[in-house]
């Protein structure tokens, strides 16, 4: 028996065993399993390790779509977390390659997957506010977001929580740099519901202007 004379039920239960490169590969072989592979019903779970993957053509984006994760777990990560004047130029052209990646993909994700259960961000450190925002809007049933280690994100998107996630009832912001106190408290008041971790975030030291970090030093040696 040839695997095309499989009904469609059983080519999707057989598809969802394999890897997103598996599923490209066995796609292009004929016409109905490449029908099967842009199956939204086989989307459901999406997991990435680096934005590059976020670039190739190996998934589908849906309706079904309901569990999003993007951990970039990598040492350059670090390059993407210092603050932009600190750049140097190398540093710059690195990030520039795939600034923007990250937050194009989620914005696709917002026209595309209204259904989004749950999105988990670790190491994005070229997501903003305003991207989160969007995700807030168009995914109206979104119940657990969970942020890593995003150094852009800020007590805006905080402040986006409480006007925007209805729905959510978990919310991490773990070592997020320029997230608040006063922020994580404004979401406890309001959103009494929602299991809210923010391992390390208010203790860590914001990002700053050069010219402030300037005369915090300058005051300190005035007072030596």
């Amino acid at each position: 028996m040839h695997i095309t004379q499989l009904n469609r039920e059983c080519l999707l239960h057989l598809f969802s065993f394999l890897d997103k490169n598996s599923r490209k590969n066995l796609a292009e072989t004929c016409h109905k399993l490449l029908e099967v592979f842009q199956d939204p019903l086989l989307w459901s779970l999406l997991h990435f390790h680096s934005p590059v993957e976020l670039k190739k053509d190996n998934f589908f984006l849906g309706p079904a779509l309901k569990y999003l994760s993007i951990c970039w777990y990598s040492e350059r990560v670090k390059v993407c977390n210092i603050e932009d004047w600190m750049k140097k130029s190398f540093q710059k052209d690195f990030c520039n390659r795939h600034e923007n990646t990250v937050s194009d993909f989620l914005l696709d994700v917002c026209n595309r997957c209204p259904n989004l259960l749950s999105l988990t961000l670790s190491g994005c450190g070229h997501v903003t506010d305003d991207c989160i925002l969007q995700v807030l809007k168009n995914c109206p049933n979104l119940k657990s977001l969970k942020l890593e280690n995003c150094v852009r994100i800020t007590d805006h998107t905080l402040e986006a929580v409480t006007l925007h996630g209805a729905s959510l009832r978990t919310l991490h912001v773990d070592f997020c740099r320029n997230i608040t106190q006063a922020g994580l408290e404004r979401v406890r008041q309001k959103c009494p519901s929602v299991m809210l971790r923010a391992e390390r975030s208010a203790n860590m030291i914001p990002d700053s202007k050069p010219e402030k970090k300037l005369e915090k030093a300058s005051r300190k040696l005035v007072q030596l």
